[in-house]
């Protein structure tokens, strides 16, 4: 009675356990043709020439930078394979003087100008995500039309000396602290982001404020990190605002002291003695300086990698 009462899957035999699944490559299209053992190699060695195109020269200029005097005019110039190992350079650079005071004015110049660009440019991406505000169709037709038309150099230089910004580090932030593609990427990544979880905010009595706080920017960690990267390594690497709006040479930040000493315009006062008695090599501070301008840069790249496919993708595709 019992067998008769007996459900149908009771009486199936048990399924044995599966083994863990390893890890596999994801599958194929049907069109695609499984790689070949030349096609593999071909493609190992194109990719290790790629590396070396990209870090041999950075290693000729950590090393140079490294070397001695001696080393370097046994070397005719650029040192590939280090001999005798030393720090001089480094320390000449960073002992005071003009190289350190610009890399202080390029760190803080970079700090402010990536906040108060960030901060911009957030406010408006999310006023122009929102459909329903006020005159955010004319403000986006506007701010395309600065990507195709501009005014051009001579009245911008005008303008920056009539609002009295020459010879301050305003003119270093001020006249390239937006960008328009930044925004429109930054607007692309808010309008993805689900319009019922925004609503239900709102219901709950959260101002715009408070939605874009605590609410739109944490879900928005990809992009921003991304965007926060472009306007840093704009901000560190600019040079040419510098040149044309600042005339004292105490207020010129790193990158054009940088191009000073490559071309051998004008060296500090303390370097050049040192170059002159034999102690220094001009070349191994030229490239000692070329380290110094890479080296943010070349640190927090890494940290912000991870992002890049998601913040930049999603904030183009979408919107």
């Amino acid at each position: 009675m019992t067998s008769l009462m007996r459900e149908p899957w009771q009486d199936a035999e048990p399924v044995p356990e599966r083994a863990p699944r390893r890890w596999s490559a994801p599958p194929r299209p049907v069109w695609e043709e499984e790689p070949t053992r030349a096609g593999l190699a071909g493609k190992g060695i194109a990719l290790t020439i790629a590396c070396l195109g990209i870090l041999f020269p950075l290693w000729i200029v950590i090393v140079t930078s490294l070397s001695s005097r001696r080393t370097i005019d046994e070397a005719g110039g650029l040192v590939m394979v280090p001999k005798s190992i030393t720090f001089v350079a480094y320390t000449e650079l960073l002992g005071g003087g003009q190289v350190t005071r610009a890399a202080v004015v390029s760190i803080l110049v970079t700090l402010v100008g990536t906040l108060f660009s960030m901060a911009v440019s957030v406010l408006c991406a999310y006023g122009l995500s929102r459909t329903g505000s006020l005159g955010h169709r004319w403000i986006l037709m506007l701010l395309l039309a600065t990507m195709f038309f501009s005014a051009g150099l001579i009245p911008t230089y005008l303008l920056v000396q009539t609002l009295g910004l020459t010879d301050s580090y305003l003119a270093l932030i001020l006249p390239s602290a937006i960008s328009v593609f930044n925004i429109l990427v930054l607007r692309g990544f808010f309008m993805g982001i689900s319009q019922e979880l925004i609503d239900s905010a709102r219901i709950d009595g959260a101002g715009d404020f408070r939605i874009l706080w605590q609410l739109v920017m944490p879900l928005s960690r990809a992009v921003l990190a991304v965007i926060t990267l472009f306007y840093a390594v704009g901000y560190w690497s600019a040079w040419f605002n510098a040149s044309l709006y600042l005339n004292d040479q105490d207020m010129m930040p790193l990158q054009n002291v940088m191009i000073q000493l490559v071309q051998k315009q004008e060296a500090p006062v303390g370097l050049g003695q040192a170059i002159k008695t034999g102690q220094l090599s001009g070349l191994a501070v030229q490239m000692a300086v070329m380290v110094m301008a890479l080296l943010p840069v070349a640190v927090l790249s890494p940290f912000v990698q991870r992002h890049f496919k998601k913040g930049m993708l999603t904030g183009a595709v979408k919107g």
